[in-house]
């Protein structure tokens, strides 16, 4: 439910975007921080380890499963915080919301996708201190795989506003 109602969410902004874009004359393509790009990195990064995470919980080796989790959740920070430092340097370069209609939808589609990886990162933080109190495992997969998919959606989402914001943009 809470995957179809983000896609919905994104799929009104990418239709705005769009509409927007192709009716106006005074759409001007903004500079886009450079972070972008390790912030991607840092993003799938934290997939890759969740997944090592997962497997490893799969093979009921719970020591490697709170390590790579923990490090998924310090990488899903570590975005947030990337984040933050991109639209420092907009702000630094006077590229505000109300710039132009592209960096309006920048700041819109970022600042939704965080919000939404915000909500990731405390069920990352939520999933990491169960298992740390052996309260999940093998056996108590369900908050783990929910989080695990719904953080893989999140990426998936982040490349597509990646291509959005470079091709489109």
């Amino acid at each position: 439910m809470l995957l179809a109602a983000s896609t919905m969410v994104f799929a009104a902004f990418t239709s705005a975007f769009v509409v927007r874009r192709g009716l106006s004359d005074d759409w001007a393509s903004m500079h886009k921080p450079p972070i972008l790009f390790l912030n991607t990195l840092v993003l799938l990064a934290s997939s890759i380890v969740l997944d090592l995470s997962r497997r490893a919980l799969k093979a009921h080796d719970r020591s490697k499963f709170n390590l790579w989790w923990t490090v998924a959740t310090a990488l899903g920070i570590l975005f947030l915080l990337g984040q933050a430092l991109a639209w420092r340097e907009l702000k630094a370069a006077g590229i505000y919301v109300a710039t132009n209609p592209s960096s309006s939808f920048f700041y819109v589609l970022t600042a939704s996708h965080a919000f939404h990886l915000l909500g990731g990162v405390v069920a990352l933080v939520y999933v990491d201190v169960q298992a740390l109190r052996l309260r999940l495992g093998p056996a108590k997969r369900t908050a783990i795989d929910v989080t695990a998919i719904f953080w893989h959606f999140l990426d998936g989402l982040w490349i597509y506003l990646m291509v959005l914001f470079y091709v489109w943009g």
